[in-house]
């Protein structure tokens, strides 16, 4: 009987932001835990998450870094690449939340705030990702979307246009890179019970009504997202690049 396929991140290097909490922590933990190494960044500190990695037997660094600030992003990726040599795997998940009005109510400012970080933050680092990985004959980049990428919700004008944006951004930034071996795909998250929903779900109405948005009336946890996370950056996901793919209980086929 043939072994079961296995990931094997061994000699890769991953860049993570928003690696301190939430998915982005898990993803990172796991990506050390099967060998890479792992830069992780956010506008705070990593402690927790360097932890996890080095209880996991993994290696890890950590570069703050303010994606929506472009000097911020080419600092960051030159910080990996100096201490690791390359950049072989990007997890593109740092964001913020929905700024929760209808769209009249919200200002120029509600704006800025979820575009600056969400859409503009991609832009500047798949920027300066995508060198890197040329110079090195290739690499998987993975962008947290959200299932607001693929449908509208009320009150989340703004975000949802921002995560849209995501997916557009993904899916004209595969078709510019693919023959460089580039593969760049966009993870669909359901809900998630993460620090940026905690508010949301000390509400039990909240978690009603979250949890009967899809087929499993549940949120899901970080956990949950990184078997995705990890098939596209491996060679498992060999065929894959300007995917949105939802991890979201069947939300968005209802």
């Amino acid at each position: 009987m043939k072994k079961a396929l296995q990931f094997d991140f061994t000699g890769r290097v991953a860049w993570v932001t928003g690696g301190g909490t939430g998915i982005g922590q898990s993803v990172a933990v796991a990506l050390a835990s099967l060998g890479a190494k792992v830069a992780i960044s956010g506008r705070s500190n990593g402690d927790e998450t360097l932890g996890l990695i080095k209880k996991a037997g993994g290696e890890a660094i950590f570069v703050r870094c303010d994606v929506s600030k472009p000097a911020d992003v080419q600092n960051a990726v030159k910080t990996v690449v100096d201490s690791y040599g390359r950049l072989d795997i990007a997890f593109n998940n740092a964001g913020v939340g929905v700024v929760g009005k209808p769209l009249a109510e919200q200002t120029e400012e509600d704006y800025d705030f979820v575009m600056g970080a969400d859409l503009k933050g991609l832009f500047f680092c798949l920027k300066y990702e995508i060198p890197e990985m040329i110079k090195t004959g290739g690499g998987s980049i993975i962008n947290t979307g959200s299932v607001a990428s693929v449908v509208g919700d009320p009150g989340m004008a703004v975000y949802v246009a921002a995560k849209h944006g995501v997916a557009g951004m993904t899916k004209a930034a595969a078709w510019d890179y693919g023959r460089q071996n580039i593969r760049i795909n966009c993870l669909a998250a359901g809900f998630t019970n993460t620090p940026m929903t905690s508010n949301w779900l000390a509400d039990p109405k909240m978690v009603e009504l979250v949890s009967s948005w899809n087929a499993l009336g549940r949120y899901a946890m970080p956990d949950e997202m990184v078997g995705l996370v990890l098939l596209l950056a491996s060679d498992l996901g060999s065929f894959m690049t300007g995917g949105v793919i939802c991890v979201d209980a069947g939300q968005s086929v209802h």
